[in-house]
């Protein structure tokens, strides 16, 4: 049976940051498209993860990317009009309970233009 994974997600100018709370995952498949983030993948127990966003707004699902690690997936998907702040990352008002803001990450973005651009090149360089 599959379940959903535990779900991080903040907002930067530029892009939305999405984070699949994983450890040791195989099988990852991550599909970015306009509207749409469908993520799948197993654990080292065998457990098949699989989880579906119908996105708040439109991404560009050329310029987004992610980033495996031993302890999760991140998504960074690139706004389609950036500078425009999303107050959920999901197109219905409902908030499942498998996701939740990462308010480590999540801050103002005055000056923070240059911190988002470094992260996105460190992430691009992966």
């Amino acid at each position: 049976p599959r379940q959903p994974a535990k779900t991080l997600w903040y907002d930067r100018p530029r892009y939305v940051y999405v984070e699949f709370c994983v450890e040791d995952s195989t099988d990852v498949k991550v599909v970015i498209e306009d509207h749409r983030l469908v993520f799948s993948c197993k654990n080292a127990d065998g457990v098949e993860f699989y989880n579906e966003i119908n996105l708040y707004a439109r991404v560009n699902s050329k310029d987004s990317r992610e980033k495996r690690s031993d302890r999760s997936i991140t998504c960074f998907m690139r706004k389609w009009k950036e500078k425009v702040a999303w107050p959920r990352i999901t197109k219905e008002n409902i908030k499942p309970a498998w996701l939740s803001v990462d308010f480590d990450n999540w801050r103002d973005w005055e000056g923070d233009e240059e911190v988002e651009r470094a992260m996105v090149e460190q992430y691009a360089e992966v």
